[in-house]
């Protein structure tokens, strides 16, 4: 019993990883060929990855978006969830970092779920809701620029039927959340936006300690 999160030392967590984590060759191929980059740090950890596999598993999703798509780790734990009929819109700038996420999506066979928009995500999402998508996805995944993370996010509320869940990436941001003597610009940004979910009305929410801490939000039915 406990009455607080257990923190984590190493051993625990290889503990965890142990007896939980079943990543599979390729994710781990990828995640590791990722680690060697100058930004692999900005890859999310094997264990977040199988939560959000589970979770869109769980909410039967079968249309989502997400923002800042990297080498395509997240991507493929989501497209995996979704199952076949599934389609995930992937939102990035970079032409090199998604040239390896295609790769590994080919290999895996999920290409066809994977609908990768190169450019500012916030254009992608006003596009979107320009077509008439607004209330037509079930999940949503934030992982970009953290100044940006409310336009991000209230543009997925919209996107996002009632019931529908946005995940976000890095709230608890290595722990300097916590730190007022930091105030760094994304530090800040990021405190910004967790007291504006908290306060927010319109959804259900939770700020979960895993990885660098992930916050779900569920559109209120």
């Amino acid at each position: 019993m406990s009455t607080r999160t257990l923190g984590l030392s190493d051993e625990l967590y290889d503990y965890l990883m142990r007896v939980s984590v079943r990543e599979g060759d390729l994710l781990a191929c990828l995640r590791e060929e990722t680690q060697a980059l100058p930004h692999g740090r900005m890859q999310i950890s094997p264990e977040q990855g199988q939560f959000m596999r589970l979770l869109v598993g769980l909410m039967g999703a079968r249309r989502g978006i997400e923002i800042g798509t990297f080498t395509g780790y997240s991507a493929l734990c989501i497209a995996q969830g979704m199952g076949d009929m599934g389609e995930l819109v992937c939102c990035d700038t970079s032409e090199e970092w998604t040239q390896v996420a295609r790769r590994y999506w080919r290999e895996a066979g999920v290409d066809h779920r994977l609908r990768l928009e190169l450019g500012p995500g916030i254009d992608t999402l006003n596009r979107l809701l320009a077509e008439g998508e607004a209330g037509r996805f079930d999940f949503a995944f934030i992982d970009a620029d953290k100044q940006n993370y409310p336009a991000y996010y209230e543009r997925c509320y919209e996107l996002l039927h009632p019931g529908g869940i946005i995940a976000i990436d890095n709230t608890l941001w290595g722990g300097a959340v916590a730190d007022e003597s930091n105030q760094e610009p994304s530090t800040r940004a990021i405190r910004r936006f967790n007291e504006a979910v908290h306060r927010d009305e319109r959804v259900e929410m939770s700020l979960l300690p895993i990885g660098d801490g992930l916050t779900l939000a569920r559109r209120k039915i």
